[in-house]
């Protein structure tokens, strides 16, 4: 049964390290190639986009891939679109593999803002010291608000740095402990943190840092996603595949 997985999430790797070594299974993860470094990987990877849906089910077919696993990025609606389209052009089953968002608690002060636009305007006029925790692809539009400095980290050197006069770069790859982000957030005198609701543990610490420091957290909210059949937990990708397999099993039989 040859799987292909959309990855670039903690769960992706996850995945394919419960499935690497498999008997009955052949395994590749897709990266789009936004990071420079990836991290290691348990199975065979493939770099670089597919060309759209049209190119994705052009892949599925060639690759007579049996079934697709979407465990991309909450916020990848693009790539979790083709993937849904190039399914069903493909006949090729298809599960997304997505982690439930995080749940604001007593003593948070989240903002919730549609996206990235009106986040920069949710951030006002007065001059404030802000932490951009979002991708270095996402960081542009505060141009449009110099007033403010900016601490920005990604996984990859911010190349060009913002058209900004008061902005830091420090380079990361989570997971991100509570007490360390709270070190940098105070370091840094951080009054606001500009985030998405990517869920998991890997980056929550920056949330329960600014609880624990009484910081506002403007949020961007997740986009919409395609209407598929979906888990929220590796165990239970796992136990769909199993499943899939068996039914391959008993067809071939």
């Amino acid at each position: 049964m040859r799987i292909l997985i959309l990855g670039g999430t903690t769960e992706a790797r996850q995945l394919a390290q419960r499935l690497a070594g498999r008997t009955g299974l052949a395994v590749v993860l897709s990266l789009a190639g936004r990071t420079a470094a990836p991290a290691q990987q348990p199975v065979p990877v493939r770099i670089g986009g597919f060309g759209g849906a049209e190119g994705l089910a052009d892949y599925l077919s060639d690759q007579k891939i049996d079934a697709l696993i979407d465990a991309t990025h909450p916020y990848a609606a693009i790539i979790s679109a083709n993937a849904a389209n190039a399914a069903r052009r493909a006949g090729v089953r298809l599960l997304a593999l997505r982690r439930p968002g995080w749940v604001p608690v007593a003593g948070d002060r989240w903002i919730e803002v549609a996206d990235v636009t009106v986040a920069v305007h949710a951030l006002g006029d007065t001059p404030r010291r802000v932490f951009l925790a979002l991708g270095r692809k996402e960081i542009e539009p505060f141009v449009v608000a110099p007033q403010h400095y900016y601490l920005v980290r990604s996984v990859d050197p911010v190349v060009p740095p913002l058209a900004v006069p008061h902005a830091v770069y420090i380079t990361g790859r989570g997971p991100f402990a509570e007490t360390d982000e709270r070190t940098m957030l105070e370091q840094h005198r951080i009054d606001v943190i500009v985030a998405k609701n990517s869920g998991g543990a890997a980056t929550y610490g920056k949330i329960a840092a600014a609880r624990a420091l009484g910081l506002p957290v403007i949020m961007l909210r997740r986009p919409a996603m395609p209407d598929v059949e979906a888990v929220e937990t590796v165990d239970d990708a796992v136990a769909w595949l199993d499943h899939a397999l068996a039914l391959v099993t008993a067809r071939g039989v």
